[in-house]
């Protein structure tokens, strides 16, 4: 991929549980640079981080540390924004395999009750509340986003965005550098791209 002097390059974090193609063809379509890689020293030299993800949280994070990313991924300063199980992972731990995740931000992934609606939460759904912020730039209650997932993030300080399915749950969230969204952006059309493009207007003006 050529590297254009104006724009940030983008790392995206290569392991077993990142959904890549679908992702590398959202940042194609915004004329993103980005560069694919597990090297921690080739994500040391990108401007930014996205580090997305699809299957299990136990198998996510066996991959992670046996290349070291976790220890890296939690070290480091800059932005990163984490997509679905990507997200979930930011979080102490999950339900699911009984997982220490990653630690950066308080709380633990819960599984939706099967027994009140169909699981996993997946399609289309709106947000319940969006605050103010600069990746939401544009982003409201009326719009909807792609969700594919069994497990779900409680709501914290940290969320600036709500969603419902079975309950409240945490559909964006921010700590410091690190931003997460539980939908796929790379499969939200418009909105998703509006999403994916506000974060990169982010890592451009610093």
């Amino acid at each position: 991929m050529l590297v254009s002097s104006h724009n940030k390059m983008i790392g995206i974090i290569k392991y077993q549980a990142g959904n890549l193609a679908s992702v590398s063809n959202a940042l194609d379509r915004l004329n993103a640079d980005y560069i694919i890689t597990d090297n921690t020293a080739e994500l040391e030299n990108a401007s930014a981080i996205i580090f997305p993800g699809v299957g299990h949280a136990a198998a996510a994070m066996d991959d992670l540390r046996s290349k070291d990313l976790d220890v890296w991924l939690k070290n480091t300063k800059k932005p990163v924004l984490g997509i679905c199980l990507g997200m979930q992972l930011f979080f102490e731990s999950s339900e699911e395999g009984n997982t220490t995740t990653l630690g950066i931000i308080p709380g633990r992934l819960k599984k939706f009750d099967a027994s009140k609606a169909k699981v996993p939460h997946m399609g289309w759904n709106q947000f319940e509340s969006v605050k103010n912020h600069s990746l939401l730039s544009g982003i409201n209650e009326k719009h909807f986003v792609y969700y594919v997932h069994g497990y779900y993030a409680p709501v914290t300080e940290h969320t600036i965005a709500t969603c419902n399915y079975i309950h409240d749950f945490t559909a964006v969230v921010k700590k410091g550098n690190f931003l997460g969204v539980q939908f796929h952006p790379e499969k939200s059309g418009q909105v998703g791209s509006l999403l994916l493009q506000n974060f990169l207007d982010m890592v451009k003006d610093g």
